[in-house]
């Protein structure tokens, strides 16, 4: 691709960031699944993801898929945390909704979850253990995604997938603009040049 190609991409892609949305992944034990989930988060203008390690061994996620040419880790912003505590600590400090996600068909169905938030941190949990304990007391809300078949849940990448596409959904048909502030998308441009 041509470096002019490339400015352009980049420049639509930055154009296409959300602002104040953050994924947030508790324990994930496999790192392809994380790998595939964080197609979703580039795909669908996330920038920054979160990474809790307390009770699974920690991975590298600037490292994860990095041998495949769809590797979205190179254009996504980690941080990573080593308790659960602590991450919903930053998000509140920082004014985050913290929406768990869960299979309680007690919670909010995804359909009917106002999603719209200015500030949204989406949570999602070890495959198999689902969020702790923790993850859930500290959460504003739980919201789940109704099932029609004889399985109980989606895997880690397909969850993430839907719950990123009914967020953008409903934010891109509110009023405020979730687009990066214009210093904030020049800074990004500048950043995704080097990368």
């Amino acid at each position: 691709m041509s470096t002019e190609a490339r400015d352009k991409k980049i420049k639509r892609v930055v154009q296409n960031r959300q602002k104040d949305l953050v994924v947030v992944f508790e324990d994930i034990h496999d790192p392809h699944n994380a790998e595939a989930a964080l197609r979703s988060c580039d795909a669908f203008g996330v920038q920054e993801v979160y990474f809790i390690f307390e009770n699974q061994a920690y991975f590298d996620p600037t490292e994860v898929g990095k041998t495949t040419s769809s590797s979205a880790n190179k254009w996504l912003d980690f941080r990573v945390f080593t308790s659960t505590r602590e991450c919903l600590d930053h998000l509140k400090q920082k004014g985050f909704q913290i929406v768990a996600t869960v299979l309680d068909e007690q919670a909010e169905d995804i359909f009917n979850s106002d999603l719209a938030s200015d500030q949204l941190a989406l949570m999602l949990g070890n495959e198999h253990a689902g969020l702790s304990s923790e993850a859930l007391r500290g959460a504003d809300k739980h919201v789940y995604i109704p099932m029609r078949g004889m399985i109980q849940s989606f895997n880690l990448s397909v969850s993430a997938g839907i719950f990123l596409f009914e967020i953008t959904r409903q934010r891109s048909r509110s009023s405020p603009d979730f687009s990066l502030p214009s210093q904030e998308q020049k800074r990004l441009e500048q950043e995704f040049k080097k990368r």
